[in-house]
Parts: C-alpha cells; structure tokens; sequence
C-alpha cells in the first residue's frame, strides 16, 4: 500500500522535518530541487502540484514551459545530507493547461513510464526487471581549468602507484594500475567508506547486493545493487548517484561516474542486466534454448544488437564514454553475445540458472546516461527484436564464446563495432530512431534536442587543444 499524505505529515512531525525538498531530474540526467517550508505541504501541493520554469531544464521547447511537479509520496526519505531537517521526494511533471493539466512528453520519468505501458500493450510481457552495476572512483582530491590558456587536469589519491613516493598519507600499501580488483584492507583504503555508502543507499530504498574494489588500481568501486522492476531501478540509481557521490564529500574525498577520468586504467561501466515476466512467468528462460534462453530472449537481443549502434547516443551520451569503449580494459566493443564473455557487448551470466533469474546483462551503457531514458530505449530496442524476430545468430552476432581481443586482424574485421566516438552514435541515432518513437514512447522533438545536445558537445570538445598535442605536435 502506498504512502498517504497524512503518512507523510506523521513522518514530518515525528522527525522534526522542516523544510521539503524536490527533486527533478533535467534531460541530462542530473537533479536539480526546489525546496518549501514542511507546513505548506497539504492537499493543494498533491492537486495543483508546485510550479516551475521548465524551459531551463534543456528539454525542447514547448508551447508552455510554465509546468508543474507533483511529489511521489512513497519516494520520502530523511535526507542525511542537508543540515536543516529535510525531507526529499521526487516526483513527476505535467504541462498546465486545461481543463487539466497534462504528463509532459519529454520528462524523463514519464518517456519511462509510457515505455513500460507501451510493453503492456505488445503483449509481451508486464513486467520488466533490471540490475544496473554502479562502478566509480574514489579520488582524494581532483583539479581542473578550462581557461584557455591554463588547460589542466590533475587527480590525486593516496592508494595509487604514483603515490608510493609521497610523504604524507603513506602507508606503503599501494595498487599497480589494473590490479585494485577484490583487494582487502590494507591496500583497500575505501572499504569503510563504501560500507557507509551502502548503509545510506539502504535508507533511499536502494536494496544493495555487495559492494567491492573493482580493477581500476587508482581508487575504482564498485555497487551491485538488486534486481527490481525497471522504474524503481531508474529511481534509484538517480538515489544512488546522489548518495555516492554526497557520502564520498562527506569524507572528504570526491567521487565521479565519468567513463574514462584516468588513461591506463579501466572505464567506469554501468551493465544493465534485464528480465521480462508476464503473469508473473518469466519470458526469458527456455531449458532447451541456447544458455536456457527462450526464443523472444534472442529476439530482444537482436533487437538491442540490431539498435546498438543508435543506443549508444543515449545509453552512453558523453564524449568520454568512447574513451572507456575501447579493445584491452574488458570494455565491449564488438556487437554480439556470449555466455560469460566480457568482450562481447551483451553477456549472459552463467551464474544465472533459475527460471526467475535467467537473464543478461547490456555491458556498454555507462553512468553519463539519463538512466530514464537509457533504460526505457534498452526496452524498446528488444521489443522492437521481439517484434520483427531478429535472430541475432542469424545476423552473424554470436554465440562469441571466445575472448574477441584475441582474435587476427582478419577476424576482427568481420565483426562490426560500436561507435568509436559521439559523432557516430548521434548519426547513428538521426538514421534509426523509429522504434524509440513507436507507441509515442520518446517523442520526435525530445530525440531532436538529445542529438543537437550530443552535436554541441562533440563540436565543442573536437576544438579544444589537448596536452598530449602539445607533447606530440609542440616542437614540430
């Protein structure tokens, strides 16, 4: 049963809540929040919601951008992380207009709520569960100038290689590049800190699997969090990022999602492993099929292999995510899937052997995505497999069940590739975006922002001088 209002009010008076805090989620993915006195929260705020300009939050324009929030009332938690007594809720948005006001299009958490009515619709399935995998750094402190005659950036952490030479803060217990993966304490110096992450995430909802050092040697974490329906999962890896991220200044340290920050070492990924149910029977698993895999199991993968391309533009949006999507870092690069293949850009866990369990896991997507948006097109796309029955065996797309990096020169170049950099993603997203736009899922102006956005960004990084130029090209 869900919370009430008056569940929420009991919940401020017993806390000592003073002040509530929205929090919106902007097309890029990042929250932005207003915040109102605890006793003006009442019936009115449920009904007419709490207005705002929408047209600063980078979606297309529309022919209204005054909008209104409406709170979720079971999304309320103590927020630990504001000084003031605060409670947080998100919500949705909706256009003002009459005679009532309507869902906006665009708002991330409706293009993934209309993407699950739309799976109903089908027939396929009713339910859609996914595991999102949250892998990140931890960074002592981190520095960077983009004047245009002062371009640096400069990232120090004491558990590092480089930092074996340093006086202060050194307890000898170093981690060679690539080697930080299940480390233990000593050389694990962010065990606790992660424990406390978790801890945190638990009183957000977030249901945590485990938590590790991952392989990056320079400070790279990793949170596994449970399987759940897909938009809970969106909701909290919102409450995730947000938690990690405030957790990590807490300690006086500083934490970042971005694919690639550091050259040499592993990318930060965000795997996707997802599931479809209906009338509570699971739609994936088939004993007889190849790694117990149904029929419409394959179709949804071909679907994914078949968009893979266009996908990236919104499962990895940044002009970084093309540096982590790179041979030799267990990074995918090839479209195709394999059992337990970490090259291969789906995977299918072999640990994974109950019906309700069988699944598989998207390796590309990384954290820079609008995890609305991007796990709403994963949906899409394999419905879109499903629907036209893309056998991704037939189009040459596997079973991979070798390492693909081992592969001749010959080989390789009859396997097909993911995008190497944004500009082909967004092409790639401008030439095959119908099924986003079926069922009105992704409406045809969000998908025109999201390019141009991507464009600017591309555009705007392609001109920049870079050090390794300098290095390169100083002296010719």
């Amino acid at each position: 049963m869900g919370k009430t209002l008056e569940d929420i009010r009991k919940l401020i008076k017993d806390r000592g809540i003073k002040m509530v805090d929205f929090k919106l989620t902007d097309i890029d993915g990042r929250w932005r929040h207003l915040s109102i006195p605890a006793e003006r929260l009442g019936e009115s705020t449920m009904k007419h919601g709490i207005g705002f300009d929408g047209s600063n939050y980078g979606y297309a324009p529309v022919e209204n951008s005054d909008m209104v929030f409406i709170p979720v009332l079971d999304s309320a938690v103590v927020d630990s992380y504001a000084e003031v007594p605060t409670l947080s809720m998100i919500g949705d948005v909706r256009v003002i207009d009459l005679p009532e006001n309507r869902p906006f299009d665009q708002y991330p958490r409706n293009v993934a709520i209309r993407a699950l009515e739309y799976m109903k619709e089908t027939g396929v399935a009713d339910r859609m569960v996914i595991g999102p995998e949250y892998e990140f750094y931890l960074f002592d402190t981190v520095q960077y100038n983009t004047d245009y005659y002062n371009m640096f950036t400069q990232i120090y952490t004491s558990q590092a290689a480089f930092a074996a030479g340093e006086e202060d803060n050194n307890n000898g217990y170093q981690v060679l590049p690539g080697a930080g993966y299940h480390n233990t304490l000593p050389t694990d110096i962010r065990n606790d800190v992660r424990s406390r992450m978790c801890m945190e995430m638990k009183e957000w909802g977030v249901d945590v699997k485990y938590h590790h050092p991952e392989v990056g040697g320079s400070g790279q974490m990793e949170i596994e969090v449970e399987l759940g329906d897909m938009l809970k999962l969106a909701d909290d890896t919102m409450s995730a990022k947000y938690v990690i991220k405030n957790e990590a200044v807490r300690e006086g340290i500083t934490a970042t999602f971005m694919p690639k920050p550091l050259a040499g070492e592993a990318g930060n990924g965000m795997h996707v492993h997802m599931l479809l149910f209906k009338d509570g029977k699971p739609v994936f698993y088939d004993k007889d099929g190849y790694a117990q895999l149904s029929k419409e199991a394959h179709w949804f993968m071909g679907g994914l292999l078949s968009h893979a391309g266009s996908l990236c533009a919104i499962t990895n949006p940044s002009t970084n995510s093309y540096k982590r999507l790179v041979p030799g870092f267990e990074a995918p690069v090839t479209i195709g899937y394999a059992m337990s293949n970490r090259s291969a850009v789906i995977r299918i866990p072999a640990y994974a052997k109950t019906p309700e369990t069988k699944r598989f896991e998207l390796r590309n997507p990384d954290a820079t995505c609008n995890p609305y948006y991007a796990y709403a097109a994963i949906l899409m796309a394999g419905l879109d497999g499903i629907k036209n029955q893309i056998d991704p065996h037939e189009k040459g797309w596997g079973p991979f069940d070798f390492n693909l990096y081992t592969l001749s020169d010959e080989e390789k170049a009859k396997l097909t590739g993911l995008p190497t950099n944004l500009n082909e993603a967004v092409a790639k997203l401008e030439e095959d975006h119908d099924y986003l736009t079926a069922g009105g899922v992704f409406p045809e102006r969000l998908l025109k922002q999201l390019i141009n956005r991507n464009k600017a960004a591309a555009s705007k990084i392609s001109k920049l001088p870079h050090p390794m130029e300098f290095a390169m090209y100083y002296d010719l």
